[in-house]
């Protein structure tokens, strides 16, 4: 049906088809059509105001069976589409693509996403699932849009944060035995902070600890590390399970000491790093970039910082894995150093400095204020998740009577979803305050609202005992079957939007806009035991598919049932 609309506007604007995709807009409110025209564009070269070209332009459109009526409102021109056409088509299509309706195939890129970088010796804490939640969407979204997508983790598991952690235990836990145990493990980094903040002078031992890291000659100091390393890596991955979360790719960044060592020597012998006080740095005000400050390589004591390593993961993502493009899914506490980052990229003339992205999230933050890892004002994923999951088995427990595993695998999805879909409506640039109690609601924009709006259409259907390849007659449409119906035919545009914005919330938010039209479809209409009940169980059945769709893209399950 755009196409139609595009068509009709290229003949009387001489406007390229692919500017006219991109201008035609879905205004925000059904009541100004199904698509709108914005006229700015044309200012210029009809020498008018777009009020004036508005009127103009939606008088010269010819009628159309698909188009039932064109309207002027202001600068834009609205076009209201033929219910019953496009109710046909838009059946049609998500009845024939199913869990691939709303992809698309014109981007064809091999693009790296690096996103959740939790660190070793360190909670997982619930401010990692945003970065862990937007990437896997970013992900997703990529994938539907037609890219291949390579999932990169990047974790630090050397440098200071681990020098703490190891001179900690080797100075006040020696005698305990290794636990796998997350809030041990995250206890031992706290204590550390905070005993070099009673004693600064301490400090001394942990830069000791840190060297004899980097050489790698202390072997019982390795030993210990990579112990405590791979108990740290192991936790990780039932964590990224029940997240619904995978990778293709773990880089550590001790696997980029050396040739991040190597980059930062070589920028000073090309003049674009230099050494200043023994330390490797580079002043972009020498370079005329007075806002970008100075980035260290290498400590005095040439040991390297996060710099360097970043650099020459830069270079493995591309030289490697022969990408296109490398999207940084990571905080904004770190946009700066992203952008000292590329442009140190750019100074070395990286041919590919051009093709990274940085994803830029807001943090998430609880009632009391910020998370730290190093002063252990945090909730760690693991307890909080049994939390959520206590109070949903409870919730669980009031609508249905379902054996303990099945409320303990029920309880899991929503507590997910009510964490992720938490995190996912935000604009990405957005400060979370993360309420629990909201977050949990089975009312309001909330995920559990979602699955259970999901779970009551396909409950429909079973009482129904609905038949799908039963025919079905489209005649009078009701004001909210035209509403459900223009929102499902909406969805690969906010797919498209979502893609090129890299903005998981607008599936969010289509996905809450789309559960509320159906509630009031459902409230307003009686389904089963009509003569349009063919017709309605078939919109209930499209319904449910596109809902599952976008919460797919959202790295969200459905259930079945509540």
């Amino acid at each position: 049906m755009k196409e139609k609309i595009i068509f009709a506007l290229q003949k009387i604007t001489n406007l390229k088809k692919d500017l006219l995709f991109k201008l035609i807009e879905i205004p925000p409110d059904p009541s100004l059509g199904d698509y709108s025209f914005p006229c700015f564009t044309l200012a210029k070269s009809f020498k008018k105001n777009p009020h004036e070209i508005a009127i103009f332009l939606s008088q010269k459109i010819s009628p159309m069976k698909e188009i039932e009526k064109v309207q002027a409102v202001g600068p834009y021109i609205n076009f209201f589409l033929n219910k019953k056409i496009l109710t046909g088509l838009t059946l049609k299509k998500i009845f024939k693509e199913k869990e691939k309706y709303g992809s698309s195939f014109h981007n064809k890129e091999k693009i790296m996403v690096e996103f959740s970088q939790p660190n070793t010796h360190k909670a997982f804490h619930i401010g990692h699932i945003r970065g862990t939640s937007l990437g896997e969407s970013i992900s997703r979204i990529l994938e539907f849009s037609g890219n291949k997508v390579i999932r990169a983790n990047y974790s630090g598991d050397t440098g200071m944060h681990i020098a703490k952690w190891l001179w900690c235990y080797q100075k006040y836990h020696q005698k305990e035995k290794l636990r796998e145990d997350e809030s041990w493990i995250a206890g031992i980094y706290v204590e550390a902070v905070r005993c070099l903040n009673e004693d600064p002078s301490l400090e001394k031992e942990v830069e000791e600890i840190n060297r004899e890291l980097d050489s790698r000659k202390n072997k019982q100091l390795q030993v210990l590390w990579e112990k405590t390393r791979k108990m740290s890596i192991d936790s990780w991955s039932s964590i990224y399970k029940e997240l619904n979360t995978r990778f293709d790719i773990h880089f550590f960044e001790s696997e980029f000491e050396q040739p991040g060592k190597q980059i930062a020597q070589e920028l000073v012998k090309k003049s674009i790093a230099k050494i200043s006080d023994r330390a490797t740095i580079i002043d972009f005000a020498d370079f005329g970039y007075k806002g970008l400050g100075v980035l260290v390589f290498l400590r005095k004591d040439g040991t390297v910082l996060y710099a360097g390593k970043d650099l020459a993961l830069a270079e493995r993502k591309f030289f490697e894995f022969n990408i296109q493009g490398s999207i940084y899914v990571v905080a904004d506490e770190q946009n700066l150093y992203l952008k000292q980052i590329f442009k140190t990229l750019e100074l070395m003339k990286f041919k590919n400095a051009g093709r990274l992205k940085h994803v830029s999230y807001g943090l998430v933050k609880l009632p009391w204020g910020k998370m730290s890892s190093r002063t252990g004002d945090n909730v760690i994923y693991s307890d909080f998740k049994k939390e959520l999951i206590s109070h949903l088995k409870k919730e669980i427990k009031k609508r249905s009577k379902i054996s303990v595993k099945e409320t303990e695998k029920r309880a899991l999805i929503l507590a997910v979803a009510s964490l992720k879909y938490a995190m996912l409506k935000q604009d990405i640039a957005k400060i979370i305050i993360f309420n629990k109690e909201e977050a949990l609601s089975f009312e309001g924009n909330t995920g559990p609202y979602l699955l259970y709006t999901y779970a009551r259409a396909r409950s429909i259907l079973r009482k129904a005992i609905y038949n799908a390849k039963k025919q079905y007659k489209i005649n009078e449409i009701t004001e909210k079957e035209k509403q459900l119906i223009s929102k499902l035919s909406a969805f690969p545009e906010i797919v498209s939007s979502a893609c090129h914005s890299l903005a998981p919330n607008l599936i969010a938010n289509y996905s809450y806009e789309l559960a509320q039209i159906f509630n009031e479809f459902y409230h307003a209409e009686k389904v089963i035991g009509t003569e349009e009940e063919p017709f309605k169980l078939a919109l209930v059945d499209a319904f449910s598919q596109v809902l599952k769709n976008s919460l797919n893209l959202l790295g969200i399950n459905t259930l079945e049932q509540m």
